[in-house]
């Protein structure tokens, strides 16, 4: 960062007076302070982050210069080298109305070496990750994921302890062995207990995680949620709209193997969208036009059936279908694997979380493992004059949004509504939890209407500078 960069970045945040993801503000008037957890939370996120010295947040993000920027500077990197893997950040040294201020420019690390942690207090308890403005320990599964990719692990090869082979000795392995045969000629010589321990259905004669969910009839005997859950839900989320009434349309829990969650899964979506039937101008023949391209629907079911997490950690979450007046989304446990980031996603080829049962798949002609899924659903939805697909990744979870029209600004639900018009007087979370009790419970209503209201700017803070205070009042 050049020097008229760092001037420019702390009149900004005089003005605005706020932190970010990536930006952490830190007095540094009396010492430096310990940065363990931003360092680390810094490097293993996307882009990295800036640490910003000698600007006192708690003072209304008043420029108070820093104690002494040598030493400083000397202390940052001290607390550097003590990460796992050590960091190198780059400093940068300002004078400001009189006020010496530094910045700590820290990037991220290559996924091969996260994630990045404290020594002092090792992996687990040492690793971070940043949750808006904030540092937050990474869950163990979160560290999980990343020694997963870092250590070659494959948890669809881990051994399905109660099942046996009559259990993957079905009509469907031996529809895949004929279809094998004529694909790959170099097995179809081997045995076929052979074949099953190359291509990853058993391991030291026992069935496989793969090779339960590939053929037998019922996978869900031996991994009960490893499933699709699926609801349609009348308004814009989840259980707010109406105060009387069922919660869902329609909702189903669709088991079986991959190929059955696949079809059923479809069956759902399609019996719970809309279908517009138009006359075509050229032909004069009747025709359908779905709410959403179904191909883009398939593409992403199949993704998350493939590229799910099927590790221990996720293998109590099943994959979600959540259809909306307004959207669909898909959401599959285990975030982006391995080098992907979201900037990528359908340009370059993948890292393949489970390559055996991609491999399998390919073969009955399911799928085509070429990494085309996120081009055919882009494209699908710009045929058919709808928005892009919105794709998040976080904290361990996947989730694809497609949108039924161009305007996806999110609505104001009657129960926001209600808020904004009670919070005209400041109100205190005591106020607001007993305003709605008996509709809504307490988590639901500060998750997902209250801190989505604050964050939006529609409900503001009267103690802006201290969110968990128990003086704080809302208003609008």
């Amino acid at each position: 960062m050049l020097e008229s960069e760092l001037v420019e970045l702390v009149n900004k945040i005089t003005q605005t007076k706020s932190e970010s993801n990536s930006l952490e503000i830190k007095a540094a008037r009396d010492g430096c302070p310990k940065l363990f957890e931003t360092l680390s939370s810094f490097s293993n996120q996307y882009g990295g982050g800036i640490i910003v010295f000698g600007v006192d947040e708690k003072n209304g993000f008043e420029i108070c210069g820093v104690y002494d920027p040598a030493d400083l500077q000397k202390k940052i990197m001290e607390q550097a080298f003590q990460m796992e893997p050590e960091l190198r950040p780059l400093c940068t040294v300002a004078i400001i109305n009189g006020n010496t201020v530094v910045s700590a420019e820290i990037q991220e690390i290559d996924n091969e070496l996260k994630p990045c942690f404290y020594k002092g207090v090792g992996r687990l308890k040492g690793s971070f990750v940043r949750v808006g403005d904030g540092d937050k320990h990474m869950t163990e599964y979160e560290v999980y994921s990343f020694e997963a990719f870092r250590k070659k692990i494959q948890d669809e090869l881990r051994i399905a302890k109660r099942a046996e082979i009559s259990d993957i000795d079905t009509d469907a392995h031996t529809e895949y062995l004929i279809t094998m045969h004529k694909k790959k000629p170099n097995l179809a010589g081997l045995s076929t207990d052979k074949i099953n321990s190359l291509q990853g259905f058993t391991c030291n004669g026992k069935p496989t995680l793969a090779g339960v969910m590939l053929f037998s009839p019922y996978p869900q005997g031996f991994f009960p949620q490893l499933c699709v859950t699926a609801v349609s839900i009348q308004g814009t989320e989840m259980g707010s709209d109406n105060e009387v009434g069922e919660r869902f349309i329609d909702n189903a829990r669709i088991d079986g193997n991959i190929v059955n969650m696949l079809e059923e899964s479809l069956k759902f979506v399609r019996k719970n969208m809309k279908t517009a039937t138009y006359i075509d101008p050229q032909t004069g023949k009747r025709a359908d036009k779905t709410e959403y391209p179904v191909i883009a629907v398939r593409e992403l079911i199949l993704n998350a059936l493939i590229h799910r997490d099927y590790s221990t950690h996720t293998e109590s979450t099943p994959i979600t279908i959540k259809m909306f007046a307004n959207r669909i989304e898909i959401e599959n446990p285990g975030g982006l694997y391995g080098r992907m980031t979201l900037d990528r996603l359908g340009k370059v080829a993948a890292d393949t979380r489970n390559p055996f049962l991609a491999n399998a798949l390919e073969v009955i002609d399911v799928t085509e493992n070429r990494y085309s899924g996120i081009p055919t659903v882009c494209n699908a939805m710009k045929n058919a004059g709808l928005p892009e697909p919105k794709f998040e990744n976080e904290r361990g979870v996947f989730r694809v949004t497609l949108y039924n029209s161009l305007d996806t600004t999110p609505l104001i639900t009657n129960n926001e509504a209600d808020l904004l018009m009670f919070c005209q007087t400041p109100r205190t979370r005591a106020e607001i939890e007993q305003h709605f009790r008996g509709r809504l419970s307490i988590n639901y209503l500060m998750t997902h209407i209250v801190h989505q209201l604050v964050n939006s700017g529609k409900l503001k803070l009267t103690i802006p500078d201290k969110p968990k205070s128990k003086n704080q009042r809302y208003y609008s």
